[in-house]
């Protein structure tokens, strides 16, 4: 099969990128390579996987390819989806049996102070994508949704038919608005469609701006780890290697219509286990070896007290089980971590 996957040089995308490819699947890889956060860290990711960095720094054309020299079939293409002009020509010319769409603007607290690049990202580049999948028809269009768009519902376990329309971040309405355009896309033209609503992911190449990588980095450095909430926050915490298999499964189960014709749906993809913050904390001092300086602090707008997936209809549906409990799983992105900061100390 032809998977592209946007988002490539992410934490979710490159881990997805690269299982892909050892499976043997021709993969095609996009990423804009934004500086949300330290490009560098992207541009390991993709190294991780065979994309070498040019020469000239990382600047590239749209039209031109890096392939990988781990495996032949994955290659990567600096576009953003934003762009009009390069993603159709893409398409035009690769011709996908499956797009996972993992390119985002991420971060609730970013949103708050840079709302312009969620609507470019979030909501412009995805109707990119949704065009192109319908002008170039594809098999089944899988995208990332987040636990973020449950926003004040107290109800949990969160399952997939509790109503999503109270976000409290302009991050979490762009996901709710991106499953209401896939909905709407699946309707008017037959695309099939399956969102994801991620719940917190960590583990090796995490993100900088999430709370794992600031923790390790913190306590790693003797600083002052900020817990807001008074450190009164539960997270379900889900490894990086459960994602990627579930999200892997769930694109070869694309969706059936239902009685409207309507072949879309949304998952739950997390550990439904959830894990008290200062919890993870003690777990993580634990791995690492030292202890954490606390700085609490009050809740920061845009977050939520807890989140908790119920992941029924995923394992019931597609077969999806969570396999790397918190202790193995923070004892692994320990284990990297420590690997990771000694080289760039």
């Amino acid at each position: 099969m032809k998977i592209l996957v946007t988002g490539a040089a992410g934490f979710i995308g490159s881990a997805v990128a690269r299982t892909l490819a050892s499976q043997g699947h021709e993969v095609v890889g996009i990423d804009n390579i934004n500086t949300y956060y330290d490009p560098n860290l992207k541009w390991a990711r993709l190294a991780e996987n065979g994309i070498k960095r040019p020469d000239n720094g990382g600047s590239t054309t749209p039209c031109k390819p890096i392939v990988s020299s781990r495996w032949p079939g994955l290659k990567f293409f600096r576009i953003d989806i934003s762009d009009r002009e390069a993603l159709p020509r893409l398409f035009q010319s690769e011709k996908f049996d499956h797009v996972i769409h993992l390119a985002a603007q991420a971060g609730v607290r970013y949103s708050i102070e840079n709302p312009w690049a969620y609507i470019d990202s979030n909501i412009v580049g995805f109707l990119n994508i949704l065009e192109c999948c319908r002008h170039w028809p594809v098999n089944h269009l899988v995208y990332a949704s987040s636990s973020s768009v449950y926003g004040l519902n107290e109800c949990v376990p969160f399952t997939e038919d509790q109503k999503v329309v109270q976000p409290v971040s302009l991050y979490a309405a762009s996901k709710v608005a991106d499953e209401l355009m896939a909905h709407a896309y699946a309707k008017l033209y037959g695309l099939r469609c399956t969102g994801l609503r991620y719940f917190t992911v960590y583990g090796p190449w995490g993100r900088p701006d999430m709370a794992p990588m600031l923790f390790a980095s913190a306590i790693m450095h003797g600083e002052p780890i900020n817990a807001f909430n008074n450190g009164d926050m539960i997270r379900d915490f889900t490894f990086i290697d459960d994602i990627v298999a579930g999200t892997i499964m769930v694109m070869n189960h694309a969706p059936k219509a239902n009685s409207h014709g309507v072949a879309a749906t949304v998952y739950n993809i997390g550990c439904s286990h959830p894990v008290k913050l200062m919890n993870f904390i003690t777990a993580l001092e634990s791995a690492l070896g030292c202890k954490a300086a606390m700085n609490f602090m009050p809740m920061q707008p845009g977050d939520v007290y807890q989140t908790y997936a119920d992941t029924t209809r995923l394992e019931t549906e597609v077969g999806y089980r969570p396999r790397v409990r918190i202790e193995e799983g923070v004892q692994r992105f320990a284990q990297w971590y420590k690997q990771w900061d000694a080289q760039h100390q």
